[in-house]
Parts: C-alpha cells; sequence; structure tokens
C-alpha cells in the first residue's frame, strides 16, 4: 500500500500474525525403492573386477571378463583359465568401475525391508532389501521367489560367508537378481557355494574351492582367488529396476499474510519422480489456492482468522509426505488519517473536510457521517463561544 496524506500506514501490533508450521512433516519417513535388479551397466559381464590388482592361485575357471582399472598387476593367469574377455588396465575396465561405484551407490541408498541383521544361517528369505552391520552366513540360506524377484543385502561393513555354506534359489529364483553390497571386504571361505553379486567397496577374497555363482567386484582394492569356479550370470532378462524415493518437503513454514494483499510461497519438496501437491485435510483461507503441480500457494486472502490445512505430497512412491499449516490471516492495514483541530482554533476543521478525511483513509460511511455530525458540532461549539465573547 502506498502512504496517505504523507502519512505511514500502520497496523496493530495484536493484528500482525503469521502463517506458521503447526506440526512437523513426515518427511523423515521418506523411502528409497527399486523395482527391478541393480543394473550395474557395462560391469554386467564380468565375473570378477577389481582395482587395485587380481591374483590367483590354482586353477581356478572364470566364466566371465576379468578386468582390473587402474591398477596393472594380473597374477595367476594361467594357470586361471578366463572364459571370456581379460580387461587390465584399459578404457572397458575403467567405464565397468565407473558403472559399478553407480550400481554400489544405489544398492547403498535402498531403504531396507529388514535391518539389523547379522548372521543369515537358517533363514528362508522374501524378495526384498534386508541390512545389517557385520553379515554373515555359516550355514544355509534359502531365497525363495520367481525369476523376477530381487534380494538385496547391505552390509554396513563386513561380508563373511563361513566354509561349507550354501546359498539355495527355489521356487524359480535366479542368481540374475541377487546383490550384496558390502562397505568394506568379503570373504567367501573354503568349500562355500556361494550366489549373487559382490559389490564391495575395498576386496573380496574367495579361498580355497569355493564356488559362485554370481560376481566378484571390488571398487578400490582386489580380488584374491584361490583354485575357484566363479560363473557370471547369464540369459538374464529381467530389465533393471527404476530407483524411485518417496517424497519430503523441503521448504520452510510459509510467511505471514494480510487480507486484500497478494500473497504467494512455494511448496517444495524432494524425491522422484517429480510429486504432485493436495490439500488433504482441512481448508486454505479463503482467496488462496494451491496449485498441484508446482505446489505454489497463491491468491489474495480475503477472510481473516485461523485455518488448519493438511498438505499432502506424493509421486507414487510410499510414503506420502504430509504436512500440517496453521494459517492465520490478519484483517487489512488500517492507516492513520490526519488529526482533528484543536477546539477553539477557528473554523478550519469543518464537517467536510473531516468527512473528506474519513473518505481519504478509507472509513465506512457510518464513521463518515459520525465525523460529519462532530465537525458541525465543534462550528456551533466555535461560533458560541465568539458570540459571548462579543457580548
Amino acid at each position: 500500500m502506498s502512504p496517505i496524506g504523507g502519512r505511514t500506514p500502520v497496523v496493530a501490533a495484536s493484528l500482525l500474525a503469521a502463517l506458521v508450521l503447526l506440526s512437523s512433516a513426515s518427511s523423515a519417513n521418506a523411502a528409497t525403492t527399486i523395482d527391478g535388479p541393480i543394473d550395474l551397466g557395462t560391469a554386467t559381464p564380468f565375473a570378477v573386477l577389481a582395482a587395485s590388482a587380481v591374483t590367483n592361485t590354482g586353477p581356478s575357471v572364470l566364466n566371465g571378463d576379468v578386468g582390473l582399472s587402474p591398477e596393472t598387476a594380473v597374477t595367476g593367469f594361467p594357470p586361471a583359465v578366463v572364459n571370456g574377455t581379460l580387461h587390465q588396465t584399459d578404457a572397458v575396465a575403467a567405464q565397468a568401475q565407473a558403472d559399478l561405484t553407480t550400481a554400489y551407490n544405489v544398492a547403498a541408498g535402498l531403504t531396507p525391508l529388514t535391518s539389523g541383521l547379522g548372521d543369515l544361517t537358517g533363514a528362508s528369505l522374501t524378495p526384498g532389501v534386508y541390512s545389517g552391520g557385520e553379515l554373515a552366513l555359516t550355514g544355509a540360506l534359502t531365497l525363495s521367489g520367481t525369476a523376477e524377484s530381487v534380494w538385496i543385502f547391505q552390509a554396513a561393513s563386513t561380508l563373511t560367508i563361513g566354509s561349507g555354506a550354501i546359498i539355495t534359489l527355489t521356487d524359480g529364483a535366479s542368481a540374475c537378481n541377487v546383490f550384496w553390497q558390502v562397505g568394506s571386504s568379503a570373504t567367501i571361505r573354503t568349500g562355500a557355494q556361494f550366489v549373487g553379486t559382490v559389490m564391495a567397496d575395498v576386496s573380496v577374497t574367495a579361498q580355497t574351492a569355493a564356488t559362485v555363482t554370481g560376481r566378484l567386484l571390488a571398487r578400490t582394492g582386489a580380488v584374491t582367488l584361490d583354485t575357484n569356479t566363479i560363473t557370471a550370470p547369464t540369459g538374464c532378462t529381467t530389465a533393471p529396476g527404476t530407483v524411485r524415493t518417496s517424497p519430503a518437503i523441503t521448504s520452510a513454514a510459509p510467511p505471514s499474510g494480510v487480507v486484500g494483499t497478494d500473497y504467494s510461497h512455494t511448496i517444495t519438496s524432494s524425491g522422484t519422480p517429480t510429486s504432485t501437491y493436495t490439500v488433504g485435510s482441512g481448508s486454505l483461507p479463503p482467496g488462496l489456492t494451491l496449485n498441484e503441480t508446482t505446489g505454489v500457494l497463491s491468491g489474495q486472502p480475503t477472510t481473516s482468522g485461523t485455518y488448519t490445512v493438511t498438505v499432502v505430497v506424493t509421486n507414487g512412491t510410499q510414503p506420502d509426505a504430509t504436512v500440517t499449516y496453521e494459517l492465520t490471516v490478519a484483517p487489512a492495514a488500517i492507516s492513520e488519517g490526519p488529526a482533528a483541530p484543536a477546539p477553539g482554533s477557528g473554523d478550519t476543521g469543518s464537517g467536510d473536510q473531516l468527512a473528506e478525511s474519513g473518505a481519504e483513509v478509507g472509513l465506512s460511511p457510518i464513521l463518515a457521517v459520525l465525523a460529519l455530525i462532530t465537525g458541525g458540532l465543534i462550528i456551533a461549539m466555535s461560533r458560541a463561544r465568539r458570540s459571548r465573547s462579543a457580548a
């Protein structure tokens, strides 16, 4: 609003109000999911991929490619047999390492179905994401599902597969879709029968006669082998999954609002894919609307008061994010008008002038009439005083 009569508009302190956050949003519950297997990219055909060294002892058989990047130390080939291509510090191995890092990060970022796990021995697990600190297997583990089912195991530190441990797939489950993300290093001990793709942040060691239906992939360290048979899965028909993250509200609480004043505030959120915004319960102040696509809350409030409204943010990935606001809209600002003339100051403050002042500051017709009456009384009193003085 612009100043009137050279005076700045004022609003009584008691009328000031803000749009404030009433209750916390559910953004802490955001989840990251995947609807298929981890995408390994160009690392897919590798049975073994390492960063610092690939070392073999004995007549290992590797059914798949072997890669090393960025270092150059590949030893024990032969006697190891590679039924694939050896990529020793070349562009193919470098790209495979880059894709491994991407896959590793995707796996690490997923929200687990079950957490706090340790030794998996004796478990029969349905498809899902499972996490623990130091994961281990000292006996038997069964994974039961279809050819499209996916298992992702997250070990915050180490993975240890004990001697003679065995992983069994049932009901059509495929080694194509079993992944082990390991925060440090993995060890597969003597004679173990292991299934799945190991993505270790540091290193992987397969001890004597351990067999792997899957892949041994190390991001920063070495892969060490000893008379092993490693077979990279082939014929994998399930398309890589799409990573989705449920929404989390990222914007601060909206600012204050006043009747008759243009208002705009954008509610923002994270998450993939893009979210939509709807009013779940309660109501917005009259005159304001919420754009479902952009999250912009805008308009011109028409009625003062306090309004409670819950906004639901959704992108098709559960859980939705919700936030409840208490919206308090202040009445329109009232400006100070010119001061009334002091009694006895003559006719300078006529009733008409007071009425005009009332109109200038936006007073109602009733107040304008009162101003006119007051002005008439002041004039009459002034004339009476002058008459008495003259007498």
